[in-house]
């Protein structure tokens, strides 16, 4: 087969397999998301629709297809119909630099039997710079959408929205370099390789950049206790009041990505990514399990704060943002640069 071919084939391949995955992933969080408050609070859940209510996802895309989509009077029409989908989309976009696996041969039958493909759609020397610059676009979607709704609580919404993204990014963007100063690389596949067995991941050496990149990855992804950006009792829906039918479902598909991507970024910083502890060379196959047992860690701990701990008041939410988190991640930060510039050996 020609090689070039091949490429375009496999490219297409990892593609469709890696956003079929995602969106089938966030389409089970919602299911999931049910299931676990139901068990937290010794309820049953959905149970209905397909066998313990596995189909539920599925009648609920049904729904959103069927219902109306309403437009309120004075909105700005344009930037209401399409504020969704700019939220939505660059949370999908930046799951393309996500290493799944280590590199895995082609068959045999493509002619090219020495040929390798890594498991993730692209591989970029700079995957991290992508990825926080085109996640950071979701905002912006959140944002427009709050004021093109022509609502006061829509409104506030939406700049709740943009205060805590602001507050928050910075706090996760200085964990991740320092992350990267231990690393030495930029790529998330050299992130993983530079955590080889199981005492050398990150989680061990930047404890306090662990802790603060989990906290920072709740408010990043407008989730509770820092779902500000939607908060009911103050702001009925918040940025998607106005919104119906399949321009909500965006939103909700928009979060839901933003999860999981923040879910396989925190475990590939942090957790080794596809490694599998105390077991070196381990089959490509086992490696991509050990990153999904990973990743459903963090979702699980995403359901789980929802049911467990209350809301913040927003001016809670932004004094820790700037008096706590930012300067325990400048020192973090100074600490790392430090130990690395003089060679001391945090392994």
């Amino acid at each position: 087969m020609n090689p070039l071919l091949r490429d375009i084939l496999v490219w297409l391949v990892k593609a469709g397999v890696v956003y079929g995955g995602l969106l089938g992933v966030a389409a089970g969080m919602t299911l999931a998301e049910r299931k676990v408050s139901a068990w937290m609070q010794y309820r049953h859940g959905p149970n209905r629709v397909g066998p313990w209510g596995l189909l539920q996802p599925i009648a609920d895309g049904v729904k959103f297809i069927f219902k109306e989509s309403l437009t309120p009077d004075g909105a700005n029409r344009w930037l209401f119909r399409f504020a969704p989908a700019i939220a939505a989309v660059p949370a999908m976009m930046t799951v393309a630099v996500i290493p799944f696996g280590p590199a895995v041969p082609l068959p045999d039958s493509w002619g090219v039997p020495a040929a390798f493909t890594n498991l993730s759609v692209t591989d970029l020397d700079i995957g991290l710079m992508y990825l926080l610059a085109i996640g950071g676009l979701s905002i912006y979607g959140v944002i427009l959408g709050g004021w093109a709704s022509n609502s006061k609580f829509s409104l506030l919404g939406g700049l709740r929205a943009s205060a805590q993204m602001i507050s928050y990014e910075l706090t996760l963007i200085l964990t991740i370099l320092a992350v990267v100063a231990l690393s030495g690389s930029l790529s998330l596949r050299g992130v993983v390789e530079a955590q080889p067995d199981f005492w050398e991941w990150n989680v061990f050496h930047q404890p306090l950049a662990f802790v603060l990149f989990s906290i920072a990855a709740f408010a990043e992804t407008n989730r509770h206790p820092f779902d500000f950006a939607e908060c009911e009792p103050e702001l009925v829906s918040g940025f998607h009041t106005e919104y119906s039918s399949m321009r909500f479902a965006l939103f909700a598909l928009g979060e839901y990505c933003a999860m999981v991507v923040m879910a396989s970024l925190w475990t590939t910083l942090f957790l080794g990514g596809y490694k599998v502890p105390f077991w070196e060379n381990a089959p490509w196959f086992v490696c991509v399990a050990a990153f999904c047992a990973k990743t459903s860690l963090f979702l699980f701990l995403y359901l789980w704060v929802r049911w467990t701990l209350p809301r913040f008041r927003f001016d809670q939410l932004m004094h820790l943002g700037w008096k706590v988190f930012l300067p325990l991640a400048l020192v973090n930060l100074f600490l790392t640069g430090a130990a690395v510039s003089y060679g001391v050996d945090l392994w």
